[in-house]
């Protein structure tokens, strides 16, 4: 039996499409499940709680990285749940990452075959990322996303992502890692899980959600007749490499920002200051 969390209003109402695509089969396999859409903010938080406290849960979570990570931190007891993601948001990212089908019906027979095992989160102070977190380009791409009444889905996030890079300031911040502590411009700044943000943009092209490290990629302020440039090869992930990035494969990171710049929890924008995260293995499981 399956206790199944969706959003039937992700991807524009294709939550609610994809839930019947899924009821149906499980309905024609002869398997039971009962459905818990969510209705307002933060209600997956909610349902995750409730539902985690039950030992042998297995819980199909529908929807995008943003429905994911509410999940993940609505869990009480790790012991208690296998989950079972099927990408039907706007992003999926992180499912991208785990190279979960992003069509719901194949999503789902991966998930009967009923292999199970283990995927890193990152505990920050006072929250549980699955993806990645950072600040710099993303977040203003992300608050600029908010305000944009044009376009739709992906396209949107690139019209606001072309409208920040006409007038882009470079954000100040201070970097702990590896025991050493540097302040710095950046252009974007990211501790990683996942690969991906803004539905497929490689930015930790190397991050491995299973490799009980986290991955944390800077890329530096730079000229601005070069950032075009560094941007279309940060598009297809080919910015590894180049004299303005750094990375790092570390357990734990400190971000603090030190200007107005806010930050990104999972595609969620926080005004907030610091990010303090620590790579947690061995706790979240998941039908692989």
């Amino acid at each position: 039996m399956f206790d199944i969390i969706y959003n039937p209003n992700s991807a524009k109402g294709n939550g609610e499409k994809a839930f019947k695509q899924i009821a149906a089969e499980l309905d024609k396999r002869g398997i039971s499940y009962v459905a818990h859409p969510t209705t307002y903010a933060t209600h997956a938080i909610d349902l995750a709680r409730e539902l985690s406290l039950i030992p042998g849960t297995k819980l199909l979570v529908m929807g995008g990285d943003g429905t994911f990570s509410e999940v993940l931190n609505g869990i009480e007891n790790f012991e208690n749940v296998t989950i079972g993601l099927i990408p039907c948001g706007t992003g999926n990212d992180f499912a991208r990452a785990l190279k979960i089908p992003q069509k719901p019906l194949e999503a789902l027979k991966k998930i009967l075959d009923g292999k199970e095992q283990y995927t890193d989160y990152i505990q920050l102070d006072n929250k549980r990322c699955i993806n990645c977190c950072g600040a710099g380009l993303d977040v203003d791409t992300l608050n600029r996303y908010a305000t944009m009444k044009a376009f739709k889905g992906k396209m949107k996030y690139y019209a606001a992502l072309f409208d920040v890079l006409l007038h882009y300031k470079f954000h100040r911040l201070r970097l702990t890692v590896d025991g050493k502590t540097i302040e710095k411009n950046v252009f974007i700044i990211c501790m990683a899980n996942g690969q991906y943000i803004g539905g497929g943009m490689p930015i930790a092209p190397h991050s491995d959600p299973f490799d009980g490290k986290l991955d944390v990629v800077v890329i530096n302020e730079m000229k601005k007749r070069k950032i075009l440039g560094v941007l279309l090869k940060f598009l297809r992930g080919k910015h590894i490499g180049l004299p303005c990035t750094e990375t790092y494969r570390a357990d734990s990171a400190k971000i603090e920002i030190l200007d107005q710049g806010m930050i990104q929890i999972d595609g969620e924008v926080f005004d907030a200051r610091a990010l303090n995260g620590k790579i947690v293995s061995g706790k979240l499981k998941i039908f692989a």
